[in-house]
């Protein structure tokens, strides 16, 4: 099988872990601030059971919670996920959504008190001193543990194997199935590029919010 030929079919299956990357971090990011907002809750049985999932969730292998989503909505409810494709993407949601969680709640309570204060000192409501004065500063604050969890999801799409959804690292299986080894091997460097991008990228926004400096 020619260079490009296999460069073709590895193609197909990067195209689908692109996808399943991309469709995580569209639903993870937006449930991760919830998550966040629900175990910073004053409400004790909200905060306890949120700490909770999300303890489950970042103790338990992601390769598991992948075939959990897919397997146990069939064997308990008699309906299974619709595909292979959309269990991946639940399970992949979740599991970011509890890392990014973490990550947006260290960033909120690292905002000193007074700035709130100011806030309401200007007649800002709650929303208006969380979006105007919190967010953005936050934001700078969470890109970088951010970034290393975007890159690590890049490499963990891999596991979507596991039920079958035919991403990059599957294609190369089926290439070494039939004597072709090196296609194996060929597959880090769809990696290396995406992840370099992704580095680019988020050093451009780091150095665009750099104005919140002390």
């Amino acid at each position: 099988m020619s260079f490009w030929n296999v460069t073709s079919t590895l193609w197909g299956g990067f195209q689908t872990t692109l996808l399943l990357f991309a469709l995580t971090l569209v639903f993870s990011l937006p449930l991760g601030l919830l998550i966040s907002f629900g175990s910073m809750s004053k409400f004790t049985p909200l905060r306890l059971f949120v700490k909770i999932i999300v303890w489950m969730v970042r103790g338990t292998p992601l390769m598991l919670q992948v075939l959990i989503i897919f397997y146990v909505p069939g064997l308990l409810f008699g309906t299974p996920i619709s595909t292979r494709f959309n269990a991946a993407i639940i399970a992949f949601s979740i599991n970011y959504a509890c890392y990014f969680s973490e990550i947006y709640r260290g960033g909120i309570e690292s905002i000193s008190r007074s700035q709130y204060e100011a806030g309401q000192v200007l007649g800002m409501t709650k929303s208006q001193i969380f979006f105007r004065i919190v967010l953005l500063q936050v934001i700078k604050r969470i890109t970088a543990p951010m970034s290393n969890e975007v890159i690590t999801l890049v490499k963990d799409t891999a596991l979507a194997r596991v039920v079958m959804v035919i991403e990059i690292i599957r294609e190369a299986e089926f290439l070494a199935a039939r004597g072709f080894i090196w296609p194996l091997f060929y597959t880090g460097m769809f990696y290396l590029i995406f992840v370099g991008i992704l580095t680019l990228l988020f050093g451009f926004i780091e150095e665009k919010l750099s104005y919140f400096r002390a």
